[in-house]
């Protein structure tokens, strides 16, 4: 009878372990944490994605432990369009952030669903550290914010974003929270060292430029060899953020994505429908879901983190977002009915750079609708003419462009005045070089994207899809290129009203 007492007070002793166990804050069941790791201005050119050059071990190590995607794109490649559409879940001329948030873009209505609103419906602690870049900022009341301006001169050193996350996980306390740290640490100017790091910065003669530049001189290799070194902060920066969130006990309770915002900042990236601005990193990890170092390759979009986020959380997804939940693809195996396009767009982002163009893509051919074919591409003109009154000097001088093949040089010529339409096997041909539009070869591909492209723009009641819309837009902006509605306290683009009036007008 002693014995089996024994046996009794041992098992209530275990079940109360057991108990506590479960109802500790590191294992407990609920709403899983959302944590969303944003870096400004690059690509894939990190470790796991094959770089040659790229010195991103925590990444790497983060790819290992989650999915990583292969073939991921922003539908616009510029700040303020891009975060808008990744935090609302729609394309941006769905949301109206069409442009800078700097230059009085904005969306339509400060009402729009995005993540903040929707997980703070289930309950999250909700907190942004670094930029928001989107207007009204009213629309996103994050319950905690720090580092709030854009810090392109890193007077906030990489190991302040970590400082803050900590913070913020400890004002969270037990409840689920959202938390979105944006690292500006790829943006120009692209600084070789900050405080020590990198420890071994890489020098132009360590590296070359990616494929898709198609220019390779010593002073464009020096603005390379120091974006990677951007790239290996920004790198330690996620380091820091993820050892922080280890600390709290809440990883395995926490869903984690990492992407860019839009591609790096050289020719025929950031800002363009090209490859080189439109493909960015992806990597989730999801404990218990997500099946470690698993790669996939189907296309997926920006605008699918929301639906992600929301299925994670437990919640509807509204039916009108256009992006895809991740879930089915974050384990091995074929994905039933799979998205075929994916779409980029561009305005140009602000009156000097104007210049309007649509991409739809599939998993081998990339159509780019330019509506007002031969006229000037402003944007491109920032890259390659250093009379542009923003010409970057990550672009191509003059002397630059005298070392390029007569490929490039035919390239830059097409993109700076672009025809009607441009066509690429990005199978045969991945940095977009030779344009087979007016190959009749291709002209049954061709037809099938241009008829994909509008299909799409009608399903998104796109107004640019209707030409007045487009010399209206136009119009407005070319009129503005002095750029005197910066200082005007109640500027407001007139698009924000007739493209809103405009798409009403679709839905009846």
């Amino acid at each position: 009878m002693h014995e089996r007492n024994k046996q009794s007070s041992w098992f209530v002793w275990c079940l109360l372990v057991a108990t506590c166990l479960m109802l500790s804050p590191a294992v407990v069941a609920g709403p899983l944490n959302i944590l969303l790791i944003v870096s400004e201005d690059n690509g894939p050119e990190l470790g796991c994605y094959g770089d040659p050059y790229a010195q991103t071990p925590h990444l790497d190590q983060l790819a290992a432990e989650g999915v990583r995607f292969e073939h991921v794109f922003v539908p616009y490649s510029v700040c303020s369009p891009s975060r808008a559409c990744f935090l609302t879940g729609k394309y941006p001329h769905q949301n109206g952030q069409i442009g800078l948030a700097t230059h009085k873009f904005a969306m339509y209505r400060k009402e729009t669903p995005n993540f903040v609103t929707l997980l703070k419906q289930k309950g999250y602690y909700t907190g942004l550290i670094g930029k928001l870049h989107v207007n009204p900022e009213s629309a996103f009341p994050f319950d905690y914010r720090a580092i709030p301006g854009a810090n392109f001169n890193r007077r906030q050193p990489v190991t302040a974003y970590a400082d803050k996350a900590s913070e913020f996980f400890q004002q969270a306390k037990t409840r689920p929270w959202f938390l979105s740290v944006n690292f500006p640490d790829a943006h120009l100017p692209f600084l070789k060292q900050v405080q020590g790091r990198p420890a071994q910065p890489l020098s132009a003669d360590d590296v070359k430029p990616m494929p898709w530049v198609g220019v390779d001189t010593p002073r464009v290799r020096e603005q390379v060899a120091n974006y990677y070194n951007c790239l290996a902060r920004l790198d330690i920066g996620v380091g820091l953020l993820l050892d922080e969130l280890e600390k709290t006990g809440a990883a395995e309770n926490t869903l984690v994505i990492y992407i860019g915002d839009h591609g790096a900042q050289f020719p025929r990236g950031k800002g363009s429908v090209y490859e080189g601005g439109l493909r960015v990193p992806l990597i989730v990890r999801w404990p218990g879901v997500a099946e470690s170092g698993l790669v996939r390759t189907e296309l997926t979009s920006t605008v699918d983190l929301l639906p992600t986020a929301l299925e994670a959380a437990g919640m509807e997804v509204p039916r009108d977002l256009p992006g895809w939940d991740l879930k089915p693809l974050l384990t091995a195996g074929p994905a039933k009915d799979w998205r075929e396009y994916i779409f980029g767009f561009t305005t140009g982002s602000f009156p000097r750079n104007c210049y309007i163009q649509h991409s739809l893509r599939d998993a081998r051919y990339k159509l780019i609708s330019n509506p007002r074919p031969g006229t000037e591409n402003l944007i491109a003109g920032s890259y390659l003419d250093e009379s542009h009154p923003h010409f970057v000097i990550s672009g191509a001088t003059a002397a630059d462009q005298k070392t390029i093949s007569p490929q490039v040089k035919a390239a830059f010529t097409r993109w700076s005045q672009p025809p009607r339409y441009e066509l690429y096997d990005l199978q045969q041909d991945p940095y977009e070089w030779n344009n087979l539009a007016d190959d009749p070869d291709y002209a049954e591909t061709k037809q099938r994207l241009i008829d994909a492209l509008t299909a799409l723009q009608r399903q998104t009641r796109d107004p640019f899809l209707d030409p007045e819309n487009v010399e209206a837009f136009v119009k407005e902006q070319l009129a503005h290129r002095d750029m005197k509605y910066r200082q005007q306290k109640q500027f407001r683009w007139s698009y924000l009203d007739t493209f809103k009036d405009w798409r009403a007008a679709q839905q009846n």
